[in-house]
């Protein structure tokens, strides 16, 4: 016995159909009705900000009302713009196709705005009634901007106004892939995202399995080279570990204890020693014209200085001066007793 094959949504097909029609008509088509339950949402939104209310002023009222007229009479009125003469039948078609979605586009935001200004209204004025008013002339709309038959004769009659034929429904027959406006970029978006984030796992997952090979091999090689026996590593307790092929790690060697580098610092040489050293290695000429400099200098301050009498006040002063010379540049104690009055010699006479 043969089973008939199933056939599901046998019903819907050709609504399904209509709708997902893969041509520039049907393009079109699934942009006004991804439009068609938009107020819904908006609907239950300014639901919940007016607290359930459906009253409202009067003002807010005729806002909403006013302007749902308006943009019904702009939809209705509004055509597309004739064709300018003597264009080729492909460049009429291209030109016509892009007026018509324009005038659709045209359609979709005369349908939308007055939504908007309801809502607002409703906000505004607390109650339900404007945003009921505005969806009552305005969701109409979007059927008027749907691509059926009349709308699109009478769009191609305005197109050929001017007497040059507008190949419109050759247009609208062109194939076209089926995508809506918003879901389709997202989607899109998404399984972009969705492709490079595996490419940059299947990336990181190739390099985690290089390092681990390489890791490997390492491992490998240097079992097969072992730098030092190999030994069982012993715990604390005595116990020796159920690995016994693991491998020490070479130890460190220090220092030897007679380096050069780690002996302590001699003490620092007495001055005069390092002057002898230096005058050692100075060259004989440099060491003459240094004498003879020194020589010229002394000469000098024995003629500055004062030459002390052996009696009287200056022979004092001169030996205070050679004890602080001698001594470093510290005053005596014997000097200071002296200018206390405490002298070790009777003072020479002055009389004549």
């Amino acid at each position: 016995m043969v089973e008939r094959p199933r056939k599901r949504f046998r019903v819907l097909r050709p609504v399904i159909d209509f709708i997902l029609q893969p041509t520039q008509e049907g393009e079109l088509r699934r942009r006004v009705l991804f439009w068609v339950p938009a107020p819904l949402p908006l609907l239950g939104l300014v639901y919940l900000l007016v607290g359930g209310t459906f009253s409202a002023p009067g003002w807010t009222i005729l806002l909403a009302a006013s302007v749902g007229v308006a943009s019904l009479l702009l939809a209705t009125v509004v055509q597309p713009t004739p064709l300018p003469e003597g264009l080729a039948p492909p460049v009429s078609a291209r030109r016509s196709l892009h007026r018509f979605r324009q005038f659709t586009q045209l359609r979709l935001a005369l349908a939308l705005a007055p939504m908007v200004i309801g809502a607002c209204a409703a906000i505004i004025g607390g109650g339900m009634y404007p945003l009921f008013a505005a969806l009552l002339l305005a969701w109409p709309q979007l059927l008027l901007a749907m691509p059926t038959f009349f709308t699109i004769t009478r769009a191609r009659r305005a197109m050929e106004a001017w007497g040059t034929t507008a190949y419109l429904w050759h247009a609208l027959s062109r194939p076209a892939k089926v995508t809506w406006p918003i879901a389709t970029p997202l989607a899109r978006s998404f399984r972009a995202w969705r492709t490079e984030r595996a490419r940059r796992l299947a990336q990181q997952k190739i390099q985690d399995q290089e390092q681990d090979k390489a890791w490997k091999d390492a491992v490998e090689t240097e079992r097969a080279n072992p730098t030092e026996p190999t030994r069982p590593v012993v715990e604390d307790d005595g116990d020796k570990a159920q690995d016994g092929t693991l491998q020490r790690t070479r130890k460190l060697r220090a220092l030897p204890e007679d380096d050069a580098d780690n002996e302590p610092t001699a003490l620092i040489p007495h001055l005069e020693q390092a002057r002898d050293e230096s005058v050692k290695d100075e060259p004989t000429e440099e060491r003459a014209k240094k004498g003879e400099a020194e020589k010229g200098a002394s000469a000098e301050s024995a003629e500055n200085e004062v030459t002390p009498s052996p009696t009287g006040p200056g022979a004092t002063v001169g030996r205070a001066a050679r004890q602080i010379l001698d001594q470093g540049g510290a005053l005596g104690l014997g000097v200071r007793n002296r200018r206390r009055g405490h002298a070790g010699r009777r003072p020479p006479s002055h009389k004549p």
